[in-house]
């Protein structure tokens, strides 16, 4: 893993959760402050096919990852200050990373989504 590798923030979501929909403005301001970092807004229910076999039960979920190694997954409380404090940990390099078994290659998914969609 190289620091140069672009950094991914995913937040897996679904249209029908109010939750989501309330986070996604939250989620938009920060990526405008951190223009080196790939950020996706993933309805997993339309676009399944990224989680392989992972089952997110909880919303929302995020997954932050340099290259195709996860460095964070999980479900976060869908406040600004939590994600902002998350992104700037691995942009810092301070996130020790993830072995979830079924988080292979889901990053490598939501860029290639992220591209189809573009």
């Amino acid at each position: 893993m190289s620091a140069t590798e672009p950094l991914l923030v995913a937040c897996l979501c679904a249209a029908w959760c109010g939750t989501c929909r309330d986070y996604e403005p939250l989620f938009d301001s920060l990526r405008a402050e951190h223009p080196d970092a790939q950020f996706a807004w993933v309805d997993i229910e339309d676009n399944d096919e990224v989680l392989g076999p992972i089952d997110v039960e909880n919303f929302p979920t995020l997954l932050i990852a340099r290259g195709d190694r996860p460095l964070f997954f999980g479900t976060v409380l869908p406040h600004l200050q939590t994600l902002s404090r998350l992104v700037q940990s691995a942009t810092e390099g301070n996130l020790p990373g993830v072995r979830e078994m079924g988080l292979e290659g889901m990053p490598a998914r939501i860029r290639a989504l992220q591209v189809d969609s573009a």
